[in-house]
């Protein structure tokens, strides 16, 4: 039986190793914490309970086609609602929208409260499902490392059609063409950091994002997102899986530009073939130490990283839900402090994610769990203390101010993840969130590939490599690696 080592217990790393073991692999996983999940993992405090990382569930077709892979029922692992409501808007003029997953009530949504129609709406929608049905077939679900990629019908249809995902314009310029109306434009500009990317320099292509979103849905799982994780690690040790934890990777140990193994506390563990759910950039640099590698897949602009905050509410908000944003009322001046200047704005969008609301074991009776969570840069050597400390002030006051209340006195425990801890957690190069960013229109194929050019079974997955980050787009990467082996 051919033997894989997984470094990295990461969803895609879990989702590899139950690809490989279905395959007939003998599979052992390596992760340096003592829990799996990586970002997707939990924290409690207080009789709190927090998802660490991700905290928005789409595209569940991906998870359940790991069990299905298994000739499992997913149901008797993993179960989750869907979202009548996706995401409640708040604007500094005093503006509320909700984002109905109902594309019609969505629009009319937006037609009652901005000066944008319903036919904008729909238009736009419309347009995000076109670019989806052009580019998922190759951006998405196959390497584009690969000539064999390029060399069937349906790429082939995609390529004759490469001029219409608006690759040429910022999202920002492409979403001001739909709308009249700032709040909308804002509302949509929104999803260019659900990859870590800025909406005034990323091209348009992402505005397939809100497809994915409003077309597909979006959930909830069932005792938190980490149930996701929970569920995934259940069924790759039923499949013969070992996971080695507290056990921290030194080395990719090669032979001939060929995988050996790994060393792992100086002892040699000898594989047939390696992936590595590693940041790319720690992979080479900490695994791969005399292994050359482009300056150009190094040095890519990062993603975005995150500053959140767990915070322990001691009541409720029936004006909140599961996921709500307080917009920045200057939202170019936000993104250029965090590209341009490489700092915080002191008028940050403010993203509360509130399991409580579905999963009501996550707080105390009569009191709520509060994720809340503000786009920064990178780690590139700022002060952090300093940083957090005036973001906190400012992130409380602009709650505070949004719901007329002094949120100060309801803050009974906390915790913090910063840029610094991210990396040092999950080892994410400078804390970035989804690997390198997408602000370039040729972003995609940039992406470090999921195999060595130069190292025989080499592999890569996650969100550092190709097709990105996020829980469905890691999932994607576990499935084209399993492909190319």
């Amino acid at each position: 039986m051919p033997k894989a080592i997984i470094i990295g217990a990461g969803v895609a790393g879990i989702a590899s190793a139950i690809r490989l073991a279905v395959k007939g692999f003998e599979v052992e996983v390596f992760e340096s914490n003592a829990y799996p999940g990586g970002k997707l993992s939990e924290i409690v405090i207080d009789g709190y309970r927090f998802d660490a990382g991700p905290s928005l569930f789409t595209m569940p077709q991906y998870v359940e086609e790991l069990f299905h892979l298994a000739g499992k029922n997913p149901l008797e692992y993993f179960s989750y609602y869907k979202l009548s409501s996706i995401c409640n808007y708040f604007y500094e003029d005093g503006t509320r929208l909700t984002a109905w997953a109902d594309k019609h009530k969505f629009a009319r949504e937006i037609a009652g409260k901005t000066a944008d129609s319903e036919h904008a709406v729909h238009d736009f929608l419309k347009r995000s499902e076109e670019i989806y049905e052009i580019t998922h077939h190759v951006f998405l679900e196959k390497s584009l490392h690969k000539i064999r990629t390029y060399l069937n019908t349906a790429t082939l249809n995609s390529l004759l059609k490469i001029g219409k995902i608006d690759s040429l314009r910022s999202m920002n310029e492409a979403n001001e063409s739909y709308f009249i109306d700032q709040r909308t434009t804002q509302l949509f500009n929104r999803y260019a950091t659900y990859n870590g990317s800025d909406p005034y320099r990323a091209p348009a292509t992402l505005n397939v994002i809100p497809h994915l979103e409003q077309h597909f849905g979006a959930y909830f799982p069932k005792g938190g997102m980490n149930m996701i994780t929970a569920s995934l690690v259940k069924l790759a040790e039923e499949l013969g899986v070992k996971f080695r934890y507290n056990s921290k990777v030194e080395e990719i140990v090669l032979e001939d530009e060929k995988v050996k193994g790994i060393r792992l506390q100086g002892q040699l563990e000898e594989a047939d073939l390696v992936i590595s759910n590693m940041d790319v950039w720690h992979t080479y640099k900490k695994l791969l130490k005399n292994l050359y590698v482009s300056s150009r897949v190094l040095n890519q602009e990062r993603s975005s990283s995150a500053l959140i905050f767990y915070w322990g509410i001691n009541t409720t908000f029936q004006e909140l839900d599961l996921h709500n944003i307080l917009f920045s009322e200057h939202y170019e001046a936000e993104f250029r402090a965090i590209w341009k200047e490489k700092k915080i704005f002191n008028d940050p969008t403010v993203y509360i994610n509130i399991s409580s609301k579905y999963n009501a074991s996550d707080a105390p009776a009569g009191c709520e769990n509060w994720f809340v969570m503000i786009n920064v840069p990178a780690n590139a050597g700022q002060d952090w203390d300093k940083l957090i400390a005036e973001a906190r002030e400012n992130v409380i006051n602009k709650i505070s101010r949004n719901l007329n209340v002094n949120l100060r006195d309801y803050i009974v425990c906390e915790d913090i993840l910063d840029p610094r801890s991210i990396e040092s957690r999950t080892s994410s190069y400078q804390g970035s969130l989804y690997g390198t960013s997408s602000n370039s229109r040729f972003a995609a194929f940039l992406r470090h590939p999921n195999f060595s050019s130069s190292i025989k079974n080499l592999y890569f997955v996650g969100g550092s490599v190709h097709p990105g980050g996020g829980i469905p787009l890691a999932l994607l990467s576990a499935k084209i690696t399993s492909e190319l082996i």
